[in-house]
Order: C-alpha cells, then sequence, then structure tokens
C-alpha cells in the first residue's frame, strides 16, 4: 500500500504539471475552457482524492508520514484546490479562468512534489 501511495504521488505530480502546460498553451492560443479540459480538471481534482483516501488507509494502519502534519495539509491542499478555483470563477469558461487552473495545477505539481519529500513511513 506505501508503494501504490508512493507511485500515485509521481502520477500526481507528472499529471498535474502536464494539465497545466495544456493550460497554458490554450491559454497562449487565446482559447478559453473546452469539456476536453474541463475532463482534465476533473481527473485532476480526482486524483489528489483517490490519493488521501489511500493516505488515511495508511493512518489507519498506523503507518505515520515522516513529518506527519505538514504531510497532510499538503494533502488537504491539493483536494481543495481545484474546487476552489472552481468556487471563485463561478465556473466561467473564460481565458482568466484557465490561466487560473493552469496555475493552480502547477502550484499543484509543485505541491505534490513537497508532499513526497516530506512523506515517506515512519
Amino acid at each position: 500500500m506505501i508503494q501504490f501511495h508512493a507511485r500515485l504521488a509521481n502520477t500526481v505530480a507528472l499529471y498535474m504539471l502536464l494539465v497545466s502546460l495544456w493550460g497554458f498553451w490554450r491559454f497562449f492560443r487565446k482559447q478559453g475552457l473546452d469539456s476536453s479540459y474541463w475532463g482534465g480538471l476533473a481527473i485532476a481534482a480526482i486524483l489528489p482524492l483517490v490519493q488521501g483516501i489511500v493516505g488515511v488507509i495508511l493512518l489507519i494502519m498506523g503507518l505515520l508520514p515522516a513529518r506527519g502534519v505538514m504531510h497532510i495539509l499538503y494533502g488537504v491542499v491539493s483536494v481543495i484546490t481545484i474546487p476552489g478555483v472552481y468556487f471563485y470563477t463561478h465556473g466561467e469558461e473564460d481565458r482568466p479562468a484557465l490561466l487560473l487552473y493552469a496555475t493552480a495545477t502547477l502550484f499543484l505539481a509543485g505541491i505534490a512534489l513537497r508532499a513526497m519529500a516530506t512523506g515517506g513511513a515512519g
């Protein structure tokens, strides 16, 4: 289960980076959000949630991350960021909203990397 959590963390970091680059690419091409990008964002919102569920299972099993509170805080931030941007933008599909999502997913890629640095069962 620890290995799955670690591999999923890599997946989250890479996926967030790809969705961010895709968003910036669309932004600089003067496009807004479309159904494909919304789908990518849906996956980007679900991945950290799955990661968190696996983390809670590890906690229940008695496996704590090395720097527990910080690691858990990064997880909580990862889960609430994309829904937070959605509520902030009121679900708009224009270019400024796209820029916020692209920036948020880049932020989440960094958060995922930082969470990996504070992780590891202790």
